[in-house]
């Protein structure tokens, strides 16, 4: 469901009573990066609107579906379609510059399994994405919010971990990490709440043993500040009160 007509932060807009976990910054945008957003994003770029895709016909193959959510540059994203060429991935995020620059990336390398998506990855995983489609999902490094006023922006909340467990598959895994304590400490309450996840692992380190991922550009700048980091590998447990009729999609 690719939309060539549609730039970056211009897909349809569905007015919901949501508090949002991201804010739109504009930031400096190069000319190669907005001229990609307009020659490149046709190609891999994907609108948004409340139908489910086919992810089938989307990638024109079939495959593991990875899905990432905030993939900064994108440079993460392209490293693991080059090194996992069987897998599929989609990735979310709303920084325009940040989009283009992977669009860049992506045609440099010449990947064809990548699909991009600039809108709200709530929305985007809710209305898009079917259930038990994912075999992965990552959310690394998320905007931790760190102010108490601004927690319930926080994007890793109750009913949004249930929302992934939904979306991934049967043992599918939910790879997450952040350089922030006080959100290490809230993704602990939260996941100890919820039983449809088991903790494969998690790991608190220096940056220099990162759980089974590439280390993202916003890592290693965190790591120069003298940030510790922390992993968690999720897998998805198939409980009835996670997707209720499975066949649902």
């Amino acid at each position: 469901m690719n939309d060539a007509s549609v730039d970056p932060g211009v897909t349809k807009t569905f007015k919901e009573k949501t508090i949002k976990s991201f804010v739109r910054r504009t930031g400096r945008i190069t000319k190669a990066q907005s001229a990609a957003l307009k020659t490149i994003w046709p190609l891999f770029g994907v609108g948004f609107d409340k139908k489910r895709l086919d992810l089938a016909s989307l990638y024109k193959r079939k495959g593991s579906i990875i899905l990432e959510i905030g993939f900064g540059n994108g440079e993460t994203l392209v490293e693991e379609a080059i090194e996992n060429p069987k897998n599929n991935y989609f990735g979310i995020e709303v920084h325009k510059p940040g989009i283009g620059y992977c669009l860049l990336k992506i045609k440099k390398s010449g990947v064809s399994n990548i699909k991009l998506s600039s809108h709200d990855a709530i929305e985007v995983i809710k209305y898009q994405i079917k259930n038990n489609s994912l075999y992965r999902v990552n959310l690394l490094f998320p905007d931790p919010w760190p102010k108490k006023k601004h927690h319930k922006r926080r994007i890793f909340q109750n009913d949004f971990i249930k929302m992934i467990a939904k979306k991934l598959v049967s043992n599918g895994k939910f790879h997450i990490a952040t350089d922030s304590k006080s959100y290490a400490e809230h993704i602990n309450m939260v996941i100890s709440k919820k039983k449809f996840f088991k903790l494969i692992e998690k790991r608190q380190h220096n940056g220099n043993n990162p759980l089974n991922r590439s280390k993202t550009k916003f890592e290693i700048r965190a790591i120069a500040k003298g940030h510790r980091v922390w992993d968690w590998i999720l897998e998805k447990h198939e409980l009835q009160n996670v997707n209720g009729n499975k066949n649902c999609n």
